[in-house]
């Protein structure tokens, strides 16, 4: 699910690429969204308590990441 980017202050968030954003707090940047996906996806595996999303800078957009159901 995509959603404006609301949770952070613009000037918190980069202005390109992409970032895994960890409970509120940005983590961790990427140049390549698949990079970011990837990288949230096994943090989340990791730790699943965790509200994790990726933020892109071009759109300004923020995805939720949710595990699949087995």
């Amino acid at each position: 699910m995509l959603k404006p980017a609301q949770e952070k202050p613009a000037k918190d968030l980069p202005q390109s690429g992409y970032a895994v954003v960890v409970d509120g707090q940005i983590k961790t940047e990427f140049k390549t969204k698949e990079g970011a996906e990837t990288g949230a996806r096994d943090l989340k595996r990791r730790f699943p308590m965790l509200q994790i999303k990726v933020y892109d800078a071009e759109t300004k957009q923020i995805q939720d990441i949710e595990l699949a159901r087995a």
